[in-house]
């Protein structure tokens, strides 16, 4: 009986040593695991309310997230004394959102003011241009939006009195309508003035089509950065059917039906009148002579038959 209870004691501490073990192995892999994702984070600020356009970054609007240190972008700031540098608050310089990244790129400088100079990227230049609720795509058109500027000018050559229209710019990113760069609202409204994001040399080109033509802005898709390859000059030889080609064949029988119709309908209009046969009388000379007698023709059903009767004193 001694025997056994020192068997059934020593199993005992066997299991409980294990199960020791088993514990001390799981909470030491969670301690690294926690220690090793510490390591690998970085608070950094955020935004904790919207911030708009123009809006200064105070200590009131920000607090710190932790992040993984290897994804984070250039420009993050890690202590508040890094954003707000004795008091001197920085401005929004693109709408931001809660729980968004506050980057150098987003803000001003030290106590400077929001300025559109601040967005523009290098080697970009800011150049507006007069529009009107049409040549402005009746107020559609929202800052940070891509449009392509057309112009309409008059015909180089020959035919100088003729208009033509060209492509002038491709994919070129509006900064500001008016004197608004923040789309506050989703209602459209329309502007008399759009400033682009242009190259220096695209700035000459608005400057100089202004003084020559009309200039008209045309919205693109979002996110369609591909560039027509090649694009032609309109003319007024152009605003005509089938200007720009046949039709594909698909459309053929129909517009050949279509054409057909009215055509053949013109056709029996405009065609004179069959004229129908004319039995003509036959002339003195051309008729039989009557007979000296005279004659009585009695028809009966198909047979025909002549009786001559004679005058009197013949």
């Amino acid at each position: 009986m001694r025997r056994q209870t020192i068997i059934a004691l020593a199993v005992a501490v066997v299991i409980g040593l294990v199960a020791v073990y088993l514990a001390n192995s799981y909470w030491s892999a969670r301690d690294a695991q926690a220690d090793s994702a510490a390591q690998g984070t970085v608070r950094v600020a955020v935004a904790s309310v919207p911030l708009d356009y123009g809006m200064p970054v105070t200590a009131d609007k920000v607090r710190f997230a932790s992040y993984p240190a290897s994804s984070l972008p250039p420009g993050v700031y890690r202590t508040m004394n890094d954003l707000i540098p004795q008091g001197k608050a920085r401005v929004a310089l693109r709408p931001i959102q809660p729980n968004q990244l506050l980057l150098s790129s987003d803000l001003t400088g030290e106590g400077e003011h929001a300025s559109i100079a601040a967005l523009l990227p290098d080697g970009k230049r800011a150049a507006s241009v007069r529009i009107n609720d049409v040549s402005g795509v009746a107020g559609f058109i929202k800052p940070n939006d891509t449009v392509d500027v057309l112009i309409t000018r008059q015909a180089i050559g020959e035919n100088r009195d003729a208009q033509v229209t060209d492509v002038l710019l491709q994919n070129i990113r509006v900064i500001a309508m008016d004197q608004q760069s923040a789309n506050k609202d989703a209602q459209p409204a329309v502007a008399r003035v759009a400033t682009l994001e242009v190259a220096p040399l695209d700035a000459q080109k608005l400057a100089l089509g202004q003084q020559i033509g009309t200039l008209s802005l045309v919205l693109r898709k979002p996110g369609e950065e591909q560039n027509v390859a090649y694009v032609d000059t309109v003319s007024l030889e152009d605003l005509r059917f089938g200007a720009y080609g046949p039709p594909s064949s698909a459309a053929r029988p129909a517009m050949a039906m279509a054409v057909a119709a009215p055509a053949a309908q013109a056709i029996r209009t405009a065609a004179p009148a069959r004229p129908r046969p004319v039995r003509r009388a036959a002339s003195a000379s051309s008729r039989p002579r009557s007979p000296a007698s005279d004659s009585v023709v009695v028809v009966r059903g198909t047979v025909t038959q002549n009786y001559e009767v004679r005058r009197n004193g013949q």
